[in-house]
């Protein structure tokens, strides 16, 4: 398992440090909870992208959706187009903090089978994302 960078948040990172904090984060976009499934799929599908980071109103990470979470909502008995991610977000976590080391990111990812972590600062608030190269 190796995680993988897209885009520089630092430079700061000193090769002797190994935490998620030292490294730079893959981009990700963040949505807001109280988007429904339907515009967060378009939304997903138009940025090429496999993930998108969800966050309340104050800007507080609650999760991480992916395109596969969002069809099996899509495709459910109950699903209306107009549920929120709030409504049907279900895993609200793990998450790594910036102190977090690699090595601990690592291991929910492996155990739980993800293909990316959201970071998140001391406040809560995304800083990027951890993911897995292909």
């Amino acid at each position: 398992m190796t995680l993988v960078q897209m885009e520089s948040r630092s430079t700061r990172a000193n090769p002797v440090h190994r935490t998620v904090g030292d490294a730079p984060e893959a981009a990700a976009l963040r949505v807001c909870d109280d988007m429904t499934v339907e515009v967060a799929s378009a939304v997903m599908a138009g940025a090429r992208t496999g993930h998108l980071l969800v966050c309340d109103d104050d800007g507080v990470c609650t999760g991480l959706v992916t395109q596969a979470q969002l069809a099996a909502i899509r495709q459910g008995d109950t699903y209306t187009d107009r549920g929120r991610l709030r409504e049907v977000l279900v895993d609200r976590g793990p998450f790594a903090s910036l102190s977090t080391t690699k090595a601990e990111a690592e291991h929910p990812m492996r155990h739980r089978r993800l293909d990316a972590l959201p970071v998140i600062d001391g406040r809560g608030r995304p800083s990027g994302v951890l993911a897995l190269a292909h």
